[in-house]
């Protein structure tokens, strides 16, 4: 019945009180006796008897409340003693109220009742030993109505305590599986992002190497100036390509970016690597880290995507800073496609990658394509963070 209480504020306090109430009891039932009576045989031994059990009393907080035997053993001795003082002096009858409660907190809860089934028929007769003869219903009825009252508070009060704690124990456990829940979400979401990474640097520089390497191993017999131009750009994207890894294992920013440059010098230097036209559109505004990298990696996929795939004679990358929003346009004159064909404009792992990277700062991704027409993808992002969702 007692299980928690060591832990519990409210039931330290209460059994503060239990113990001042029964000292305070014991007290005035000793000075009561002691006004009441003339000094006789029985007086000595009342008064160790109280100094006893006040004694044993004491012993109680350092036994703690569990019911070990030893505990069982010292309240016990506890009742044994008052019962002894009740016989020789009624007076004491009222110290049960204390004890009431020790016994709830100690024994289990059919032995508890017991107890307080007998310290009850106890009082009834100190009380009537204290009427001298009289007949009062209030001596019968009032002591087996004070111990209800007492153990039917305590009983009520303790379950409402267990469930308690049973609702805070739930709330830590789930509480704890939310933020493991968290965790794993966290950690799928930082494979996502580590794959869009890898996609949109390394693979990409080792699919350009591989094509220009090819390339040169094409026209190394025949135009050996061309194989070496060739081979000196594949060598320049792998020292890029090394640079990214190194920025990976540093803190995955984008190597452009590294420099201190800012987006605008890094997608300068990007176009210029694509042999693409730059330009910058509007009185440029603070962007987030999180903000720059994403649109250079955006800038990174879809000039990747032109020289793959398209086919394209030029190409043209466009920041254009709005009063509340910042957009990137990436346009070719390629061969285009049919965005209805793959909902979306979807080809492969690129552009669902630049969409998920727009839509984690709430911005969005859109392609607009025809077969023959080239394309463009624009990518707008907002200039002030989206609000957490509630």
């Amino acid at each position: 019945m007692e299980e928690g209480t060591e832990r519990d504020p409210d039931a330290r306090r209460l059994a503060r009180i239990m113990h001042t109430a029964f000292f305070l009891l014991l007290g005035a039932s000793l000075a009561r006796f002691l006004l009441r009576h003339d000094w006789e045989t029985r007086s000595p031994w009342i008064i160790a008897l109280t100094g006893a059990l006040a004694s044993l009393y004491l012993l109680g907080p350092v036994l703690g409340t569990r019911a070990t035997p030893r505990r069982i053993a010292w309240l016990g001795t506890v009742v044994a003693v008052w019962v002894v003082l009740v016989v020789l002096a009624p007076s004491f009858a009222w110290c049960a109220v204390p004890l009431f409660y020790t016994g709830l907190r100690t024994l289990p809860a059919r032995a508890a009742l017991g107890l307080v089934a007998l310290l009850t028929a106890f009082v009834v007769f100190a009380q009537v030993q204290l009427s001298h003869g009289g007949w009062d219903p209030n001596l019968i009825v009032a002591p087996p109505a004070v111990a209800a009252l007492a153990t039917g508070v305590f009983v009520y009060s303790d379950r409402q305590a267990a469930r308690q704690r049973a609702l805070i124990d739930d709330l830590i456990r789930t509480r704890r599986e939310l933020a493991a829940t968290e965790r794993r979400e966290g950690t799928l979401a930082e494979r996502q992002r580590l794959s869009m990474e890898i996609h949109d640097t390394l693979a990409q520089g080792l699919s350009s190497q591989q094509m220009l390497l090819q390339a040169a191993d094409r026209t190394w017999d025949g135009d050996p100036e061309t194989a070496r131009r060739h081979v000196r750009t594949a060598e320049s994207i792998a020292e890029r390509n090394l640079a990214e890894a190194r920025r990976f294992v540093h803190d995955l920013a984008p190597a452009d970016l590294a420099g201190g440059g800012g987006l605008e010098a890094a997608l300068r230097d990007l176009a210029a690597r694509e042999s693409a036209a730059f330009r910058v559109d509007g009185p440029p505004a603070p962007l987030p880290d999180r903000a720059q990298s994403a649109l250079l990696r955006i800038a990174q996929g879809a000039l990747a995507n032109i020289r793959e795939h398209a086919g394209a004679e030029s190409a043209a990358v466009t920041l254009t800073y709005l009063d509340d929003q910042v957009v990137l346009d990436v346009a070719d004159d390629g061969r285009g496609f049919d965005p209805a064909e793959r909902p979306g404009g979807v080809r492969g792992h690129g552009l669902p990658a630049m969409r998920v990277r727009a839509e984690q700062l709430g911005g969005t991704l859109t392609v607009e394509s025809a077969p023959g027409e080239g394309t463009v993808l624009s990518a707008a992002i907002p200039l002030s963070p989206p609000s957490p969702e509630p």
